[in-house]
């Protein structure tokens, strides 16, 4: 069974023993348009399709606040500060596993919030045909499904949801899918305050 938040709906995680375990955030995507003919699928071997990729923000309970990305070799740890990890940069949408965030449940007490978000690093801005679905899976409860119903937008960044420690119990996570710029408007949006440059993979 999975439960499928709408956007602007909160959920507060099942906690179960001494901590939430293991939070895995797991982003899937079609790299190319579906339904492709033989002529089609032929062409489109010799382009790029879409390069999603998944991260998030972050700020810890110390004050401590950074980026978790491929963009930058950004990945993080998980049984260390800050304790959230990326587990690879899936470049074509191919992968069947798609990309993975893992965030220690265990530390909760040391996370204040998470802002997970997608954007396209590469290819033409279409988020119809990428079709991306977040799930979210944790210990001894149901998976919740964050499924991207809104692609009216040319902007490359995605806010997925934002996690926000409930009294080091538990996480509230909200569904937000609401598109940007890039990182610098999502940071300001949300009131990060990091500084921000280019970078390239």
């Amino acid at each position: 069974m999975a439960i499928s938040l709408k956007k602007g709906e909160k959920f507060n995680l099942s906690k179960k023993g001494d901590g939430l375990g293991e939070i895995l955030i797991n982003l899937n995507w079609n790299a190319r348009p579906k339904n492709q003919g033989f002529l089609s699928r032929m062409l489109s071997s010799f382009s790029s399709g879409i390069d999603l990729d998944l991260g998030c923000l972050y700020e810890l309970n110390n004050g401590e606040k950074g980026i978790i990305q491929a963009l930058g070799k950004a990945f993080g740890s998980y049984r260390e500060s800050p304790y959230i990890a990326l587990d690879g940069d899936d470049r074509t949408g191919a992968v069947e596993t798609g990309e993975n965030l893992r965030i220690n449940g265990n530390k909760i007490a040391e996370i204040k919030r998470v802002i997970v978000f997608t954007y396209i690093y590469d290819g033409a801005v279409n988020w119809h045909q990428a079709d991306a679905t977040v799930t979210i899976q944790y210990p001894g409860a149901d998976d919740l499904i964050l499924k991207m119903d809104n692609y009216n937008s040319e902007e490359r960044m995605c806010a997925l949801a934002i996690f926000v420690n409930q009294n080091n119990q538990t996480f509230s996570v909200e569904k937000l899918m609401n598109f940007y710029t890039g990182h610098k408007q999502l940071d300001e949006v949300y009131h990060w305050g990091l500084q921000w440059a280019k970078g390239h993979k």
